[in-house]
């Protein structure tokens, strides 16, 4: 059998990473085959399979971003490698929010940042009888909440990210206007902060399941992704931050048996349901953490945490199921009655593909064989410093990603709402030979790059 780090294996690496791109290739050639005369139906779409126009630009993040890669590729390794736990926590969250920044400002302040959660379909947009000011009295509009979701029964309706959501995102961003914080710049400082903070909660999740050196080879993998283009500036990357953290508390009470942490984890799950519900896919996730732990012990803790956010809630007069029915309706009132799911069954793969980057696919492919090894395989702690908490989490991740692209509820677009679970395909880079660690690297940040450069991606 080769070894983890054997010619025959790189090149199986470097074949998977070519069959990906030439995927993404492949669906954005059929997409642009797919479009009409008249404009993008029957995709909706600028730049299939992305939700993206195509726009050749520089702008302020632009010299920051390329230093960043070029030292995270140089230095990244090996400083993982070798700096205290506390400080690659730190050096993670302030590296990947450093990262972020710079590709955000690539748009510009306005475009990048400010104005990103102010547009017309967005959670602050103040325009009309349509936005955030309806919010005013938050009682009466957590009680009414799903009567404006649907387009049929309502002609004064949410925007489409109020509408598509529960309430907790924009309950968030109401709570930071009345703590004097209101406005897409504060909106976005949070959204970056959170979603930085998704790397540490990657690092701290594998370590606790006892992968430290897993999750030290996957630390510059964290920072230096494609994934940052849509996470700043796009709630959905406040939400994998949200999950991460519920993993890491989750991973926590099942190791040392914190009731504290238990109880944690169930509340920012329970949040998590309320951020967004495509994040019921969580729970694939949730049962790699405890499968890994081989312990159910956090499981009424977190339920009774997740419990009192769903108390909370329906108290104040929202039940998430009918605002679940009221948005499904809402979904195939509009284009998705027209998106062909026949094409995005496969090009939101392709997606994936650009959010999580190469060196996540060739590391899943690694996951997979692993995997595929058998019981003795998944209970090695130590193949190459990588063990089955990383291999399990992969696997969960692209699980939870197939089953919401089999749903019919995520036809394109996918690239920003699949963060919470793309998040958790990029430390699979960790399963990668060590020696070609930069290559991967600079593949990732080149891809992040040439993205954020040559498009302007929606929402």
């Amino acid at each position: 059998m080769p070894t983890a780090n054997s010619a025959p294996c790189h090149r199986a690496d470097v074949l998977t990473a070519l069959l990906c791109a030439g995927l993404f290739a492949l669906a954005s050639a059929v997409g642009w085959g797919m479009r009409q005369p008249n404009g993008r139906a029957p995709l909706f779409l600028d730049w299939p399979p992305l939700y993206a126009y195509w726009d050749p630009h520089t702008g302020p993040g632009t010299v920051a971003a390329v230093a960043l890669a070029v030292a995270i590729i140089a230095y990244g390794p090996p400083l993982a490698a070798r700096l205290s736990w506390r400080w690659l926590l730190l050096g993670s969250w302030l590296a990947s929010m450093a990262w972020l920044w710079s590709l955000a400002l690539v748009d510009g302040w306005r475009d990048g940042v400010a104005g990103r959660l102010t547009a017309k379909n967005e959670y602050l947009y103040a325009g009309g009888d349509q936005g955030i000011h309806r919010f005013d009295d938050l009682g009466e509009a957590l009680r009414t909440y799903t009567r404006y979701i649907s387009k049929s029964t309502a002609p004064d309706n949410w925007p489409a990210h109020i509408a598509g959501h529960p309430p907790g995102a924009i309950t968030t961003f109401v709570g930071l206007d009345r703590i004097g914080l209101g406005g897409g710049a504060w909106a976005a400082v949070l959204v970056l902060t959170a979603a930085a903070s998704a790397a540490a909660a990657v690092l701290v999740t594998l370590r606790t399941l006892g992968a430290e050196a897993a999750a030290r080879r996957a630390a510059p993998f964290l920072v230096l992704t494609p994934w940052a283009v849509w996470a700043g500036v796009s709630a959905d990357g406040y939400f994998a931050a949200v999950a991460a953290w519920a993993l890491a508390l989750l991973a926590m009470c099942a190791v040392h048996g914190s009731r504290w942490a238990g109880l944690g984890a169930g509340l920012l799950l329970g949040w998590a349901l309320y951020l967004s519900y495509g994040l019921t896919l969580l729970v694939v996730l949730v049962a790699a953490v405890l499968w890994s732990a081989r312990t159910l012990r956090p499981v009424p803790w977190a339920a009774l945490g997740a419990g009192v956010v769903v108390a909370v809630f329906t108290a104040a007069g929202f039940w998430w199921w009918e605002g679940y029915r009221e948005l499904y309706d809402r979904y195939y009132e509009g284009v998705a009655a027209d998106r062909p799911y026949r094409y995005f069954l496969w090009a939101n793969l392709a997606t994936v593909v650009a959010s999580a980057g190469l060196a996540s696919m060739a590391g899943l492919r690694r996951a997979v064989v692993s995997a595929g090894r058998g019981l003795r395989s998944w209970r090695d702690t130590t193949v190459r410093g990588c063990g089955n908490p990383l291999v399990a989490l992969t696997l969960a991740a692209a699980l939870a990603i197939a089953a919401a692209d089999l749903s019919g509820m995520s036809k394109a677009e996918t690239e920003r709402i699949w963060l919470p679970f793309t998040l958790w395909l990029l430390p699979a880079a960790a399963l990668l030979p060590p020696r070609s660690a930069r290559w991967w690297l600079a593949a990732q940040g080149l891809v992040a790059l040439v993205v954020n450069h040559l498009l302007v991606t929606g929402w």
